[in-house]
């Protein structure tokens, strides 16, 4: 295997890589590294046309030494071509890399698994990569929740403010979405452990609740919720207690004591809510369905050409429909977050 030196004004990025996220913490580390010991790992290219070179592996390192403006960097160069086989080197070394974050290795998967270039299993990927199966599945399954959510998808078990780890999010991956996305938000301001987003996701998979009562609950903090469960758990438990024989008595008029009784601790449980919390909900739940901005390809523009009069005036319709939305969003938002500001 030959390293050699080239110039970095002659090697591109792939801009198609699996690993996009990269931490300015980590990367200024690299950088020191670099400057004092030197590059020690190559990164490794493929030739493309007009005598360049695009990255399979080591983007991180490439940028590193382009900020510390150095002139070469050292590279193994391939003539690889089979897109499926560059990528499947690019998913295994950046699995064995540093800040590989499981947001990306879920996109990379489910990339595998359902581009039509690729069409591979579940079961060829654990192969591929010595994974478990499962290992794959629950990775898949982070995608299950909306961008709000999946920035703040963090590696490793340790639990942070504002962070969330795969043990954290698995729990609530089941749930509806209009629950799912606003109680992961709540679990990562609150900096819920697993063990207690398990109970709080069997509350809101009790069938005996409503649906009504469920939304109330997400007014409430992490702790608030775990409570909710614990009181929960223990009317069940009395409950399923057998009666105690008793002496007979008169028997007297019913009285709504029974149907009290059989009423869920949880139905009572909301308390009323105040105009802070309302509003954080609205927040939660606008930032949890509201998909992050990408700009429409150019051909979106030319493609209105060949609407007939019909199609553009029902899309002119529903364009004015969702700007009217958007700037009663953006005005009731900009309003409040100036009043925050200035207090």
């Amino acid at each position: 295997m030959d390293i050699v030196q080239l110039p970095l004004t002659q090697i591109d990025e792939d801009t198609d890589q699996p690993r996009y996220q990269f931490d300015e913490e980590a990367l200024v580390e690299l950088m020191r590294n670099i400057e004092e010991i030197g590059l020690l790992s190559p990164i490794k290219v493929r030739t493309i046309d007009g005598g360049r070179y695009k990255i399979i592996y080591g983007n991180r390192r490439y940028k590193a030494c382009k900020r510390l403006g150095l002139a070469t960097i050292p590279c193994i160069v391939t003539n690889m071509t089979d897109e499926q086989e560059i990528y499947l080197e690019q998913i295994a070394e950046n699995l064995t890399r540093q800040g590989f974050s499981p947001i990306e290795e879920a996109e990379a998967f489910n990339k595998l698994m359902t581009d039509p270039k690729f069409s591979r299993s579940v079961k060829f990927l654990a192969s591929k990569f010595g994974k478990p199966e499962s290992y794959i599945k629950n990775k898949c399954e982070l995608l299950k929740f909306g961008n709000s959510v999946r920035k703040l998808i963090i590696g490793g078990t340790e639990i942070r403010k504002d962070r969330l780890t795969e043990d954290q999010l698995l729990p609530l991956k089941d749930l509806p979405m209009e629950h799912r996305d606003p109680l992961a938000l709540i679990m990562a301001r609150d900096e819920m452990p697993p063990s207690d987003v398990k109970k709080i996701a069997k509350l809101f998979k009790d069938k005996d609740i409503s649906a009504a009562t469920k939304d109330k609950l997400l007014y409430k903090s992490g702790p608030g919720l775990l409570e909710t469960w614990s009181v929960q758990q223990h009317n069940k438990a009395e409950k399923s207690k057998p009666a105690e024989p008793k002496a007979p008595k008169a028997e007297k008029p019913k009285s709504t004591e029974t149907e009290t009784a059989t009423t869920t601790a949880v139905e009572t449980i909301p308390a009323p809510v105040s105009p802070y919390e309302a509003m954080d909900k609205k927040l939660n739940q606008l930032l949890a369905v509201l998909p992050s901005f990408t700009p429409l390809p150019n051909e979106a523009a030319l493609s209105l050409q060949e609407l007939n009069p019909e199609e553009r005036m029902e899309l002119i319709r529903r364009m004015e429909a969702l700007l009217e939305q958007l700037r009663s969003h953006a005005e009731e938002w900009d309003k409040l977050k100036k009043i925050a500001a200035a207090n």
